[in-house]
């Protein structure tokens, strides 16, 4: 497949990027959305006050409430989703050894 091949001359939009202190954490699921397909979970995370969407096949995330988070996101008309394995913690390289 060709490297940069798009149709059309437009611009992409570039993702969002979203840091904070991860306050809430519910989960949903699991989910069957066809046969063949693992099922998804899908979580409604507080940031700083701001509330996102996740959805993941993990039944855990790697992230815990209270822990600096940071991810890439999408704003659409049903609300803020996180792209899928773009959620991990924030490393300060301040406190890093």
């Amino acid at each position: 497949m060709a490297g940069g091949f798009r149709r059309g001359n437009r611009r992409r939009t570039p993702k969002l990027e979203g840091r904070g202190e991860l306050q809430s954490m519910e989960r949903e699921g699991p989910f069957k959305e066809w046969l063949g397909m693992p099922d998804l979970y899908r979580y409604h995370l507080v940031v700083d006050g701001e509330a996102y969407s996740y959805q993941t096949e993990d039944s855990e995330l790697p992230v815990q409430i209270g822990d600096r988070v940071v991810f890439r996101y999408k704003e659409t008309k049903a609300g803020n989703w996180v792209d899928r394995n773009s959620l991990g913690k924030a490393i300060d390289p301040s406190e890093y050894q």
